[in-house]
């Protein structure tokens, strides 16, 4: 079924892209995971080439385009050639909706140029030792001092962590309003106080810098406030569906990657002298994958298009994130099973796709809060 979401100008971005991560990207990426990072550069090649900032108003070095597809073409290409530790889609798919939306005129011209050239690194920082998916349970606190915040606590498993200028912390900033108040807060590289752990060893996505924070009476400026006071919560529940959104794409292509991978393999390894695509269980199997790559691909473009409407709701975006990346699961681990033997050697790239996948149904949102946010709009 022909995807019709994409224009001349998104197909003209894709070769760019593609371009870009088959230069820049694939040679280096194997590097990459042995040193578990990518380096500052690339964030610079990307900048200079427009693919960070397409969606940032043009007076401040930006595309002007805010468009959903380009995060889905650039998502989409990087996702085909198994760069699974370039951190891009941290910055253009959930820092940017953040900033656009929040960011006072003084913090856009601060930050925003930075953010297009990709001489400023992006994160976001929820999760803590003790809180996962629960973000109410936030301990992190920021306490208002004159003309600054003053941030005490800690973060993990915040992806870019290692490389990061900007970080938006989620604080604490009045115990006693419950929900009503966390607010965001910037902080920036340099920042007395603010400190990295260790870059955090993973099973998968290894070439991803992922790191613990520490906050220790960390002083920022008042005006680094992100949003307003005590709405932070509100502001993530207002985004969260565009970073769901974000990884159901990533599971999409993932699925395409892999099942494009495997036809590729069974259709020239033999066995008891037959080529392995032949048997019936294979042509079932790639079959019934084909299926539901197709089908979970058609809802993701229409929530693409759902988004850039406006229209995107909770319910939707978590319908998304929790049925594609659970096929995702589905459909590496059934890939692999077609390579055999092969499919556990790491020179394949089913064996990384099988690694990288499962941090899917986790970050963004578990499966089961997935769940439990559709089950409660159902009045259950």
């Amino acid at each position: 079924m022909e995807r019709r979401i994409f224009e001349a100008e998104h197909d003209a971005f894709r070769a760019t892209v593609r371009a870009f991560a088959e230069t820049e990207i694939v040679p280096f990426h194997a590097q990459w995971e042995t040193d578990g990072i990518v380096p500052r550069e690339l964030w610079t090649k990307a900048g200079e080439l427009g693919l960070l900032g397409f969606m940032m108003p043009e007076e401040f070095g930006g595309g002007g385009t805010n468009d959903f597809r380009y995060n889905a073409i650039l998502q989409e290409e990087i996702t085909r050639v198994g760069a699974s530790g370039v951190g891009f889609v941290i910055q253009t798919d959930l820092i940017s909706c953040y900033l656009l939306a929040y960011a006072t005129e003084e913090q856009k011209q601060r930050w925003f140029p930075k953010f297009c050239s990709g001489d400023m690194i992006t994160a976001i920082a929820m999760t803590e030792p003790g809180t996962g998916s629960d973000l109410q349970g936030i301990k992190t606190t920021a306490v208002r001092d004159g003309d600054e915040w003053v941030i005490n606590g800690s973060k993990t498993f915040i992806t870019n962590g290692i490389n990061a200028d900007f970080v938006i912390v989620v604080c604490q900033t009045d115990p006693e309003a419950g929900p009503m108040g966390f607010s965001l807060i910037v902080v920036e590289r340099g920042a007395e106080g603010f400190t990295r752990g260790r870059n955090l060893d993973k099973i998968g996505l290894k070439a991803q810098d992922t790191a613990e924070l520490f906050f220790d009476n960390v002083r920022v400026p008042a005006t680094n406030l992100l949003g307003t006071e005590g709405q932070g919560f509100i502001h993530l529940m207002e985004r969260l569906p565009q970073e769901r959104l974000s990884i159901s794409v990533v599971a999409a292509a993932a699925c395409r990657t892999v099942i494009d991978q495997t036809v590729e393999y069974v259709t020239t390894r033999k066995a008891f002298g037959r080529k392995i695509g032949s048997f019936q269980n294979s042509r079932f199997v790639l079959a019934e994958l084909e299926s539901e790559q197709r089908i979970a691909q058609t809802f993701v473009d229409r929530s693409i298009e759902e988004l850039n409407a406006g229209t995107l709701t909770v319910e939707d975006a978590a319908v998304g994130k929790w049925w594609t990346t659970e096929l995702q699961k589905k459909t590496v681990d059934a890939c692999l099973q077609l390579h055999g033997g092969y499919g556990y050697m790491t020179e394949y790239p089913i064996s990384k796709a099988y690694l990288d996948t499962r941090i899917q149904t986790i970050y963004g949102g578990t499966t089961e809060i997935m769940k439990e946010i559709i089950g409660r709009s159902m009045g259950l």
